[in-house]
């Protein structure tokens, strides 16, 4: 019990959600996309440059994606996606929307109500149909407290420490706040 190879795996065989082009039903939303009758593009940048694109058209309970793909450097496919959604009610007015995964694993359909659909391969699925893992589930503790860290100091603005020391001008900051209470004492 306890040898080589035994406890949780730490997902680092699967591909992570990150690393590919997701489509987030809480942000189309945001952006107007999902209202009945809305017709136009999103795209997905790397360092300013496009990298994909799609088209989509809204309906009630249905977006239509249109699209193209080249899978291991074939040849390119035309694919045309429909996405059921569905709108589920909010505490205080108002409703959410979700997608509905048109996913079909083993001869069996997903029907997973999800926020996002990711499309590393031909079609957009959930996480869940592509075995996608999320990045913070194969990191250790230790990596795992520094990301968390480094969250803490975002939202003070102090920006990303990861290993690295201190600005000069947090160095001071810390260094001063040390020394009040010292002087406070004598």
């Amino acid at each position: 019990m306890g040898g080589f190879g035994s406890g949780r795996s730490n997902g680092s065989g699967r591909s992570k959600v990150e690393s590919g082009r997701s489509l987030d039903a809480n942000r189309l939303h945001r952006e107007g996309c999902l209202r009945a009758g809305w017709m136009g593009s999103w795209q997905w940048t790397r360092d300013g440059e496009k990298v994909a694109s799609i088209n989509l058209r809204a309906e009630n309970d249905r977006l239509n994606l249109t699209y193209r793909v080249r899978i291991g450097g074939g040849e390119w496919e035309d694919v045309a996606e429909t996405v059921r959604i569905v709108r589920v009610p909010c505490r205080f007015g108002g409703a959410r929307p979700y997608f509905v995964c048109p996913g079909v694993v083993n001869g069996i359909a997903c029907g997973r109500r999800v926020a996002k659909l990711h499309g590393p391969r031909r079609y957009f699925l959930c996480r869940h149909c592509y075995r996608l893992a999320h990045a913070s589930q194969s990191e250790g503790a230790w990596d795992r407290t520094l990301r968390r860290a480094d969250r803490i100091r975002q939202r003070l603005g102090r920006g990303s420490r990861h290993g690295r020391a201190l600005s000069g001008e947090a160095e001071g900051h810390v260094a001063a706040n040390l020394r009040t209470p010292a002087r406070a004492s004598l």
